[in-house]
């Protein structure tokens, strides 16, 4: 794999992690709900206008576009695993940003999750 395209694939995941953390900063900024018959206007409103939310869709829209760049030079069972990356990335920020819980089984998971796409993108 050129690194031009293991750029693609990385900047692609990390733009996917980051729109999860953005869409869970705005979902913590709006708090819990439920979207029913009565309410789907008013709610989709408050998420539609919610900033951090806006910024993780759109996060996700270029990390689309990178994706399917990296997929025209990667082969998908290449290109598949690295997504794990953004597992790893969002575990450690959601533990810096939002206090979650990384427990010492967590951890582990996440080691053997480096190794694996260590061992994927040396093929």
């Amino acid at each position: 794999m050129s690194a031009a395209s293991f750029g693609l694939i990385l900047l692609g995941v990390l733009l996917n992690a980051a729109a999860q953390l953005l869409l869970k900063a705005g979902t913590n900024a709006i708090g819990q709900f439920e979207f029913s018959a009565a309410n789907i206007v008013p709610v989709g409103v408050k998420v539609a206008l919610q900033p951090h939310i806006a910024g993780g869709v759109l996060c996700y829209v270029i990390s689309l576009v990178l994706w399917i760049m990296a997929l025209s030079r990667v082969q998908v069972s290449i290109a598949y695993p690295m997504l794990s990356i953004g597992y790893v990335v969002n575990a450690l920020a959601a533990w810096y940003l939002f206090g979650e819980a990384l427990s010492a089984m967590r951890l582990t998971g996440i080691g053997i999750i480096i190794v694996g796409v260590y061992i994927v993108a040396r093929n």
